[in-house]
């Protein structure tokens, strides 16, 4: 976290971040306190509020964005921040949101636009048709929506940037295999999360609290297909059209198990869940190793079967640019 080498410079700085969780414990002689993950978009860091007052301090809540006054201490080896002073932040104070929140490593403006720019290519105007409208019908949401609660692409833009980091792959793909329908397999790329949106309570801020009760119960696979089939019916799309992009859809997490209601019963709908777990993969690989040190492994990632992930050093480095050409 960058407040963490503020202080190592002078021990004591205002520092803006958000709160990433939030406990009410008691200390041994019964003094309440708060234990505090506090956030930016560079990391987090584990934090005490010992003088707690009720009246003060009942108004904090997890994401929410707060100026904090502390002094940074070791407990066990590893840094932990003693708050002094914590309020919410005003209209008035000066911080900007990209230093808060974990965010794309693209601007989500130009990967909507780019989106867009590939979908007005289509020859297939049914395809280009709904594929319109359901990200349209997306709205403002799309631009700062996360594509996780906690797994992969869990950052403000996260769910387009997941979707452009797969478009990339889909296209080099059709290169290799010419048979595919790469209309239909972009297609399927497009809007295979969008429900996403519906499944998560999304901020302001673009990151997710939890999931709402819709998405525990029904989730994005079913109700993406339900929004697929809904457009079609408005828009007049083909039956033969709506139902491929509906099983792209409810098929592409694969395998039951993992949530997906049928099998990918055509090689498009494959591709679309061999890429989906691919992207979502490499994600949590790289946040594994992001703060790790060349020749260490990370702790135990429960998101990659409870590995730990080794940094060979040889060709991690920032994501790549997300430049998708027709």
């Amino acid at each position: 976290m960058k407040f963490i080498e503020v202080n190592r410079q002078l021990n004591l700085k205002d520092c803006y971040c958000l709160i990433k969780s939030l406990d009410k414990k008691m200390t041994k002689t019964g003094k309440p306190y708060l234990d505090l993950t506090l956030s930016d978009a560079t990391g987090d860091i584990s934090a005490k509020l010992w003088d707690y007052d009720e009246l003060k301090h009942s108004s904090l809540e997890v994401n929410m964005p707060v100026k904090v006054r502390g002094s940074l201490e070791e407990f066990k080896g590893k840094d932990q921040l003693r708050v002094n002073q914590i309020r919410p932040l005003l209209e008035s104070d000066d911080f900007d949101i990209s230093e808060l929140v974990a965010s794309s490593p693209e601007d989500s403006g130009w990967m909507l636009n780019e989106i867009k720019r590939i979908v007005a290519a289509f020859g297939d105007e049914e395809l280009k048709k709904i594929v319109n409208y359901l990200l349209d019908e997306r709205g403002k949401a799309l631009l700062s929506a996360p594509a996780a609660v906690n797994m992969h692409h869990a950052v403000r833009g996260g769910l387009l940037f997941h979707t452009i980091s797969m478009l990339r792959v889909a296209q080099r793909i059709c290169e290799v295999y010419p048979f595919l329908d790469k209309e239909l397999l972009l297609s399927g790329v497009i809007i295979h999360d969008l429900a996403k949106i519906d499944e998560m309570e999304i901020n302001d801020l673009g990151l997710a609290n939890k999931y709402t009760v819709q998405g525990e119960l029904v989730g994005h696979l079913v109700k993406g297909a339900e929004q697929v089939a809904k457009a079609a019916e408005k828009l007049n799309i083909s039956p033969e059209t709506s139902i491929l992009l509906e099983h792209m859809v409810i098929s592409h997490h694969g395998v039951p198990e993992f949530g997906a209601a049928k099998l990918p019963s055509f090689p498009e709908a494959e591709v679309l869940s061999v890429i989906d777990n691919l992207d979502a993969t490499l994600f949590e690989f790289m946040a594994a190793i992001n703060d790790i040190n060349v020749g260490e492994f990370s702790s135990r990632q429960w998101a990659l079967d409870n590995r730990k992930i080794y940094n060979h050093g040889r060709t991690f480095g920032t994501a790549p640019q997300a430049n998708v050409k027709e």
